[in-house]
């Protein structure tokens, strides 16, 4: 079975760790944003300016990493990685102990933790393309994504848990521990890494110009250029919207924090389907087919939301259109991420990694902050409205031509 293949003992211990630290990230999730209010009595401009100033600077930070990875040891630089988000993290509950703890100290460690995100993403992903065959790539990444959703599924409800009776800074322990054993995870890999080669070295030295190599790869590549623009918009839509519905639902239509989490939470498990589904649908009719298909059918759920009302309805309403989207991108997310890094020259992944994580995590900043000022202007209901219907362009912007060789589609579409 295509799903059941083996992927070797250094794909089984990156998979691990990158479970670990996936775990341990979401028991955390929105961990910050609560220690700001419950415990610094942040307002709702500050929490708002902690999450949208995090993703911003933290990306423009991220800028020159891509470059330092691309020619560097990637396990490592990933561990590196994990170690500098365990010390970030672990600072805010020392601070806190200390009675020390201030809204700039979560500002600074929210940016550190994002930028840490990135090169880790970026060194990861070249790592994951040099261990793994390119017919195993969409298997490699359906495991990544089923993780992921499981996760998303099982961890800010435990989170949850554990910040009512505990409070939420030792939910920020969980992850900072967590990013230790991903570390030793890493480690535990072993065997040789070799140095990559410089190709070009005046090319690829960090100076200005070098810095947006990465931008410059993705925009020149024919398979590349529209699939960034168009998860770069897909993820800035769904990521902007996101406030604007909890608003719709929590205040205006009046649902319990319980409800609201049912209706989100409940879905992710679409996405555990989704990746587990993607690996045979490949294997029968295609890594592009079932890219384009699974992209188009994403962006048809984003309008639903604009139509929620009271009560059960409104609530099952959102349960069903939160579950297809979820399922569809739970296909979608590994298929794309086999595709891009197969696409991607083996000396660009990192630089093209990068710049694509950080124009995506700046997206979302900017299009959270645009829609935030929409809904005021017109309402949460109207702003949802746009987004779901600028949704329904984006699958113009999927390559309509498959880039790939034909012996390498045979391969791909393998089932052993």
């Amino acid at each position: 079975m295509v799903a059941r293949r083996r992927l070797g003992r250094r794909f089984g211990w990156l998979w691990a760790a990158y479970a670990v630290s996936t775990f341990g990230t979401r028991l955390a999730f929105d961990a910050f944003a609560l220690i700001a209010i419950l415990v610094l009595h942040a307002g709702p401009a500050e929490v708002s300016v902690l999450t949208a100033a995090g993703l911003a600077v933290g990306a423009v930070v991220a800028v020159p990493l891509g470059p330092w990875v691309e020619f560097r040891r990637k396990r490592p630089v990933m561990v590196a990685m994990d170690l500098t988000r365990f010390v970030a993290l672990m600072s805010v509950p020392a601070a806190y102990a200390l009675g020390l703890l201030g809204f700039v100290q979560l500002l600074v460690v929210s940016v550190v933790v994002g930028a840490a995100d990135i090169a880790f993403n970026a060194a990861g992903g070249a790592y994951l393309k040099a261990i793994v065959r390119p017919e195993d790539l969409v298997v490699a990444s359906g495991r990544f994504e089923s993780t992921n959703w499981t996760a998303t599924v099982l961890g800010p409800p435990l989170g949850t848990a554990a910040i009512g009776f505990f409070g939420p800074v030792l939910t920020v322990v969980t992850d900072a521990v967590s990013h230790l054993l991903s570390a030793a995870g890493i480690r535990a890999i072993g065997g040789h890494e070799p140095q990559p080669v410089r190709a070009g070295t005046k090319e690829v030295r960090l100076r200005f110009g070098g810095l947006f190599e990465g931008w410059r790869y993705i925009l020149a590549h024919p398979a590349l250029r529209p699939l960034f623009l168009n998860t770069v918009l897909v993820s800035g839509l769904i990521m902007a919207t996101s406030p604007l519905l909890a608003v719709l639902m929590l205040g205006d239509l009046g649902f319990a924090p319980w409800q609201y989490g049912l209706a989100f939470g409940l879905p992710c498990v679409g996405g555990i389907i989704g990746s587990r589904l993607a690996p045979r649908l490949v294997a029968r009719f295609g890594r592009h087919r079932v890219m384009l298909t699974a992209g188009t059918l994403r962006a048809c759920w984003s309008l639903g939301p604009a139509f929620v009302g009271p009560g059960v309805a409104g609530l099952v309403l959102v349960i069903v259109v939160e579950f297809g989207l979820i399922t569809c991108m739970g296909v979608f997310n590994p298929v794309f991420a086999a595709y891009r890094l197969d696409r991607t020259a083996t000396d660009r992944v990192a630089r093209t990694l990068s710049a694509w994580s950080v124009t995506s995590k700046a997206t979302v900043a900017v299009m959270t902050g645009l829609w935030g000022l929409l809904a005021g202007i017109t309402g949460p209901r109207v702003a949802i409205a746009v987004a779901g219907l600028l949704m329904l362009l984006t699958p113009f912007l999927l390559p309509r031509h498959d880039h790939t060789p034909h012996h390498e589609r045979d391969l791909a579409r393998s089932p052993t």
